[in-house]
């Protein structure tokens, strides 16, 4: 799949990287029917996703389900009148639904919000005036709920709330409705077809200065992250990687859906009520972890525990982003894990891990809406940070 959006992989350098890296942009792509569809076509068995949760509970999706799912997704919302162009807000924690939900989303031509679970009814108003939001999908999250009951009477342009499970009253049950609908979805023509430039996702700012900012996105997103994917986080066809990230925050568009993706890698989820590391260190040694990204804070937690208890010898890559990881943190982390500049991902041999680091530090694609900044420490190691 890589080969298809970029039009050369590997390279000897740095300089090299800088000098010749360039994607292949398709006339109109729309991640759902050019990635997901493609390989439920070519490959329908092939794994895509990997659920768990706080309890034990484990569920293996395929790029055949991913297509099933989010067709199903996109003539649901198509019955309800959402169409191309329309914004409809998410907050579904990290169900499995966010994938089928924002694919099909991409497949209607119709704008993703996606949005934490933490927003209070406030912040679900603002959102919604300063978006037209159409309609609301959530999570089976009491709290969620009670925030969107309070905040629906508030909301201009808002004529659906949806949410997975039993439905309460006024309510619609996504998991009803998406069972219900078909699973054909045709890629749209005509006017109803998505293009390069048309809007795809927004998100909004966090708000530190003045009221949260909406920060708009194209259909070349997904393309952007093949750097973030491939030459940050080092994930490869067959890898199985983890990004410990609330659907809510922009870390998952390019940690765990768009680059990911179309690298050939297994996503793998923990869908966390209240984060136990136990748990997560239990989902690494179990599912064979490749790589692995999270903020400063998760390995903070993470090295507490008794790592000597742990096999992490599947680990090939870890990396951070947010906030600066203190060195002790780092060097014990690097300790129980192995990971050392010594170990080489099988299709980048060539390259340093320095080098990945300055290249995907240095690289900006305007057109994909993304950026990278690598902290200066990510030097000589299998452990980079932004």
């Amino acid at each position: 799949m890589l080969e298809r959006f970029v039009e050369r992989i590997d390279f000897t350098s740095y300089e090299d990287f800088k000098e010749n890296f360039k994607l292949k942009i398709p006339e109109n792509f729309n991640f759902g029917f050019d990635v997901v569809d493609v390989y439920a076509e070519e490959e329908p068995d092939r794994e895509a996703l990997i659920w768990c949760d706080d309890d034990g509970n484990e569920r293996h999706f395929t790029f055949a389900d991913v297509k099933d799912r989010s067709n199903r997704a996109a003539n649901m919302f198509k019955s309800l009148g959402i169409k191309k162009g329309d914004t409809v807000l998410m907050m579904l924690r990290q169900r499995p639904e966010v994938w089928f939900v924002m694919v099909g989303l991409h497949k209607l031509g119709a704008i993703v919000i996606p949005a934490t679970f933490q927003l209070m009814a406030h912040d679900i108003i603002y959102r919604c005036n300063a978006a037209d939001v159409k309609m609301i999908v959530c999570a089976d999250d009491p709290q969620i709920v009670q925030h969107v009951n309070t905040a629906r009477p508030e909301c201009r342009m808002l004529q659906y709330v949806s949410v997975l499970g039993e439905a309460p009253e006024g309510w619609r049950s996504l998991s009803e409705d998406l069972d219900a609908a078909s699973p054909d979805f045709p890629r749209p023509q005509g006017d109803e077809a998505t293009h390069n430039e048309d809007p795809m996702l927004i998100y909004f700012s966090s708000g530190t200065t003045g009221e949260p900012k909406m920060i708009l996105h194209d259909f070349l997103l997904p393309l952007g992250h093949i750097v973030t994917a491939k030459y940050w986080q080092q994930v490869y066809d067959g890898c199985r990687h983890l990004t410990q990230a609330d659907s809510g925050w922009a870390k998952f568009a390019w940690g765990k859906i768009y680059g990911q993706w179309i690298c050939g890698a297994v996503i793998v989820t923990y869908d966390t009520q209240r984060f136990n590391p136990q748990r997560m260190l239990e989902i690494m040694e179990k599912l064979r972890l490749n790589s692995f990204c999270g903020p400063s804070t998760i390995y903070r937690y993470l090295i507490q525990e008794d790592l000597t208890k742990y096999d992490f010898s599947s680990i090939k890559h870890c990396s951070m982003a947010g906030e600066p990881l203190n060195p002790e943190v780092y060097y014990k982390w690097q300790e129980a894990t192995g990971i050392t500049s010594g170990r080489k991902l099988r299709d980048l041999r060539s390259v340093k891990a320095s080098d990945r680091a300055r290249a995907a530090s240095s690289l900006r694609i305007s057109r994909g809406s993304m950026s990278v900044r690598a902290r200066p420490e990510c030097r000589r190691r299998s452990m980079t940070s932004i």
